[in-house]
């Protein structure tokens, strides 16, 4: 029967030779990880310090290169290799990356960066995620994102037979309701910001601009996201048209030791899309048409010192402004959901997925559209399930008191 053959990057058993007089060598098969079994030896004054010299070598033999994943590497180290491959790969964005360095180094890598990934199992990385999830669900799926990208390349290096992360149990996913701005809150919402415009006497510092109005009238004429808003050039927009246009060929991002810079490609290629501009929105962007400069490629709505407008500055202006209003639950994203909730009710849902640039109407209709609170009335058609019975047995019951009354007169002496 053929001798099993040993396993890669192990060694069989050591055997010692005496050369001659302090002078020892010591032996073992060690199997590379090319497949190749070869003889590996050491010598030295004593057989015992032979051996030992012999097992520094085969350790060292067996050690993997910086670049290689076993079972015993660690996930700090790990996440390292990850990070840098996706970063070589340019296949998501710089935004990502950030987002997901984030998460390893704050979530995943204090709780889990000691484990070896043969320690990886499913059972302490499902406790871990339920640990996370019941204080920070947000976070937790995003670390079970990176988790498994992570343990996806262990698999690809053979340090792992299957992938745990696939193996846990679902997070738990807070369902919120799609609420959407109507008309009566719409106008306190202008309101809210005309009043955060003029602010305060003697406040010290510049006084507010007319942005936050503009680009709320923006996001409610178009149903964008604030990134994509903000990204707005005036090569973007055609106002001469019949009806104006405007198209999204771009959003903001932050990266960071970069700052707010615009991404020139949109979340999906549906947000690649021209939309038609109302009138109120026309009016607004020929005013500020009037204030800005020649060149094209400037952006709709920027700083005072002619840069980017970041979409954390936009919200912050916004919560200032809302700020005992009745309005706290109102965010930039609420009027994109505003725009599809009217879309859907006023057109369909096909419409609304266009404009918003989505890439499926189960999207639109799952996060996006509010869902009427009132249903129609429909009271005419549904009384056709009530009971007629009762009606039915009253006439009958009248019908044979009469007959009652007729015979017992009939019955009567005259």
């Amino acid at each position: 029967m053929p001798r099993k053959p040993l396993p890669v990057g192990t060694w069989g058993k050591i055997r010692r030779q005496k050369l001659g007089p302090s002078r020892f060598a010591a032996r073992a098969r060690f199997r590379d990880f090319d497949g190749i079994t070869r003889d590996v030896q050491a010598r030295d004054a004593t057989a015992a310090a032979a051996e030992h010299a012999l097992l520094e070598a085969l350790r060292d033999r067996a050690a993997p290169t910086g670049d290689d994943v076993t079972p015993d590497t660690r996930l700090t180290k790990l996440a390292d290799l990850w990070l840098d491959e996706i970063t070589t790969e340019g296949r998501i964005t710089q935004q990502t990356i950030d987002d997901y360095e984030q998460s390893v180094h704050s979530v995943i890598l204090p709780a889990l960066g000691g484990l070896r990934i043969r320690e990886a199992r499913v059972s302490r990385i499902d406790r871990f995620f339920k640990t996370i999830a019941a204080t920070h669900p947000s976070k937790a799926r995003i670390a079970r994102t990176v988790l498994n990208q992570m343990i996806g390349m262990a698999v690809r290096h053979d340090a792992l037979a299957v992938n745990p992360v696939r193996d846990i149990g679902r997070l738990p996913k807070k369902r919120r309701r799609v609420r959407a701005i109507d008309i009566g809150d719409l106008h306190k919402v202008r309101a809210a910001i005309r009043r955060w415009q003029t602010g305060r006497p003697g406040r010290p510092g510049p006084r507010h601009t007319d942005d936050l109005a503009d680009i709320v009238e923006m996001l409610l004429a178009t149903g964008g996201r604030i990134g994509e808003v903000l990204a707005f050039r005036w090569i973007d927009l055609d106002l001469t048209a019949q009806p104006a246009t405007a198209t999204f060929s771009g959003t903001l991002v932050y990266i960071k030791g970069m700052g707010t810079v615009r991404q020139p490609w949109t979340k999906s290629d549906a947000g690649y899309r021209t939309v038609l501009l109302p009138a109120f929105a026309l009016t607004m962007l020929q005013r500020r048409r009037a204030k800005a400069g020649d060149d094209l490629e400037a952006g709709v709505f920027l700083s005072r010192r002619g840069t980017w407008l970041p979409p954390h500055n936009i919200r912050r202006q916004w919560r200032e402004a809302r700020r005992g209003t009745g309005l706290e639950w109102v965010t930039p994203h609420t009027f994109r959901k505003t725009v599809a909730t009217l879309l859907d009710r006023e057109a369909n849902t096909k419409a609304a997925a266009s404009q918003l640039g989505h890439n499926s109407e189960d999207i639109t209709t799952t996060y996006y559209v509010e869902k009427a609170r009132v249903a129609p009335d429909m009271t005419k058609i549904l009384a056709a399930l009530g009971d007629g019975e009762p009606r039915r047995r009253r006439e009958c019951e009248g019908l044979e008191v009469a007959e009652r009354t007729l015979v017992g007169n009939e019955n009567e002496p005259d």
